[in-house]
Formats: structure tokens, sequence, C-alpha cells
């Protein structure tokens, strides 16, 4: 008999990277196939030719989109045009393959796999690993966040089992879209310490030279630089940190639509000249980053998991993180990472002050910090994701 077929889409997939779902997809993919199941990834390729590709064991198909644009009414219509194309490329995959589910990420995919599921008579299942109501505090009244929080709460109601990655996340899918609990699965992300390798010392050197000089503390703050996760409570609190531990240098690292106001800010509070905004990197110097710091700080107002933080811990670098949301389930409240009251910069300031200034207290978030991303590691995800494909359709019976 063949293994048991499984068809994922998602909008990106390495080394096509919007964010933390490209990584996501992919991990997850390839620790399905490590559990003997047959992966095929659906995804778009940027404006290069379509391509049939296998990586890891995962056979990725990937269809032809021009760039995505920035204005969000019109990416909406993009979302549109990729899920038309998504359809057809699915359809002439179902024509050569038998699939035995569907899994799709996010709204972004929903037109697509709903009606890929239907054509194929297959269970389907959404990751959501983000709303819309969530990124924007409820305010969804308004074109174009009412029309994404309205595919949101269609495809989790359509979907015959909804994925989340946090018990805050399913709370938030069963409120905010009525969708029963009993549907709502919650398997974490994972992290794979061996995407983050030590690298060598002397470059770890150099670049750390880039931001700060060796007597000096460097505080990374590092993400997509949006509203919701926090950047602007950070820099707030910067001043009083630097009072407190003058040797402060702070470094940050990614773009977002929140960038330009971040760079004012930064001017008026005085901050220019005590750190970087090195804008968007790539994933090799992204890790690096980590080993160079004394200390990340995660600020999220709406974070529905905190990926930054395992990998924080996974690079031996001390972690803070605002407490709530996902973050309250990834930061232990002592000991692998501190939290601080979310929306609070003099209680962020009090938590980057008291790590960076005990170097013991440091020494032990690292080591915790070690031990306790081993509770998020990916077979354990995957393991959980193949049982959950068990009780939808007996894959078991295509092995």
């Amino acid at each position: 008999m063949s293994q048991p077929r499984v068809l994922i889409l998602s909008w990106e997939y390495p080394p096509l990277i919007e964010g933390g779902l490209a990584r996501h997809v992919r991990k997850l993919s390839e620790a399905l196939v490590e559990l003997d199941l047959e992966v095929h990834v659906l995804t778009r390729g940027g404006d290069q030719a379509t391509v049939e590709e296998q990586m890891a064991g995962v056979q990725i198909h990937r269809i032809v989109e021009p760039e995505r644009p920035t204005d969000l009414a019109e990416f909406v219509t993009w979302v549109e045009r990729m899920n038309s194309d998504m359809l057809a490329a699915g359809v002439e995959l179902g024509d050569r393959f038998e699939f035995d589910l569907v899994h799709g990420h996010d709204w972004l995919v929903a037109g697509a796999c709903d009606h890929l599921a239907r054509r194929f008579g297959t269970p389907l299942v959404t990751t959501i690993h983000a709303t819309e109501y969530g990124r924007h505090q409820g305010w969804v009244e308004n074109h174009p966040q009412s029309h994404i929080h309205g595919v949101e709460r269609w495809i989790s109601n359509r979907s015959d089992r909804v994925i989340a990655c946090s018990h805050f996340m399913r709370e938030q899918i069963a409120d905010i879209f009525a969708v029963s609990e009993e549907r709502i699965t919650v398997i974490p992300n994972g992290i794979d310490p061996d995407d983050m390798p030590v690298e060598d010392r002397d470059e770890l050197a150099r670049l750390r030279s880039e931001f700060a000089a060796p007597d000096q503390s460097l505080v990374l703050l590092i993400g997509r630089l949006v509203y919701e996760k926090g950047f602007q409570l950070a820099l707030e609190a910067m001043p009083r940190v630097i009072e407190a531990v003058p040797n402060t240098r702070f470094l940050v690292a990614g773009s977002g639509t929140h960038e330009a106001e971040l760079h004012r800010q930064a001017e008026e509070l005085g901050l220019m000249e005590h750190g970087t905004f090195l804008g968007w990197i790539g994933d090799d110097v992204l890790h690096s980053l980590y080993r160079i710091a004394e200390l990340t700080v995660v600020p999220s107002i709406y974070e529905p998991f905190g990926l930054v933080a395992l990998e924080a811990m996974a690079s031996e670098c001390p972690c803070i993180a605002a407490d709530t949301g996902g973050l309250r389930e990834v930061v232990p409240v002592d000991g692998a990472g501190l939290r601080f009251r979310a929306s609070d910069p003099e209680h962020l300031a009090e938590a980057a002050i008291q790590v960076l200034s005990d170097r013991n207290l440091s020494r032990r978030m690292v080591e915790e910090g070690l031990d306790h991303i081993q509770l998020f590691d990916w077979s354990d995800v995957a393991r959980q994701t193949l049982a959950l494909y068990g009780e939808l359709t007996p894959l078991a019976d295509r092995a």
C-alpha cells in the first residue's frame, strides 16, 4: 500500500520567507515525513518559474505570483488571486495524487483549502497562527480588517479541526469565532536548536563589534516591526535602562509597518547614539544576533505564541518577555526567563536592569532555558499533529 498522503498549503515556504510561518510549515512538514507520511506542500515561488522539487523528503509545488503589494487593501485582492492560482495547481495535483487530508495555514490560503478539501472529499485541518482581531485589539469593523476577520471566522468553522499554537489562542478562537472548544486542538510551535548553530568565536566577536564594544551590554529587539509586537514600549524603557546600566546599547533587527515610527521615537528619546536599527536580516545573521546579545526583550502587546523567546533560549541568550498571550505558556515566570507586566515600560525596565546587573541570574537563565526548550521538540509537535490527522481519517489503512 502507498504511504498516507497529506497536502499542506502555505503562502510562504523557504527560501521564500515572510515571517515565522515559513519556518513552522517547513519544520512540521519535514518532521511528518520522518513519521512516514508523504507530504506535499503547495506554496508560492515569487516571480520565479513554477518549480517542483523535493527538500528533506517533502515534495514542494510552487506557483508563480507577482511581488506582494504593501498596501493592505491591495494585498487582500492579491491574496484572492493567489488562492485562485493555488486552487488550479491543487486540482492538477489531485489528478496525479490521492490525498487523505488537506491542511492549511492561516486565512491566506483558506479559499483554496476549502475548495480542494471538498473536491478531494477529505477532511480539512486549519492552523490559525494569529487573528486579525488580536493583531488590532478588536478593531476589525473596517475593511480590510473586517474582510480578513470574516475569512478567519469562516475557515475556522468550515474546518473539521482547528489547530491553535497555545491555550491562549484556543480560547480566542473559541470566543471570537464561535468555534466549539472540542474542535480546537492545542499543538505548540517547535524549536530546533540545530537551526541556530554556534558560530566561530572570532566571527561572532567581529559581528558584535559592529554594534557594541566589549565592555558594553547589548539588548536585542528582534522581529516584525509592527505595533502589536510592542517595540515602542521597549524603546520607552531604554532611557531608564541606560541610566541604571550606563554601558548599555540596543539593537533593533527587523522591518515592518511601524519601522519609521520607531525611528522617530528613538530620535525623540535621544536614543540613536545608544543603538542601531539593522533592518531586515536573513536567518543566518538573525540567529547570530542572539549569540552576541546579553539580553533579548520580547515586549509584545499581542502574541499568540512567542517563538523569539524560544530562539533566544536555544541560542543561550537570557530573555525577558511580556506577561501576555502565548508568552505566558512559553516563558516561565522565573528560571528560564523573566516576565514583566504587558504594556508597562517601567516594569520592563526593571526586569532588564535586573538581568543586566546580575551575572549569576543571567547564567542561570541560560542553563534553565536550554532545558526548557526540550519541551518544544519538533518530533513531538509532528506526533501530536499526526494523532490529530488520525482522528479524522484512517491513515493507518493506507500504510
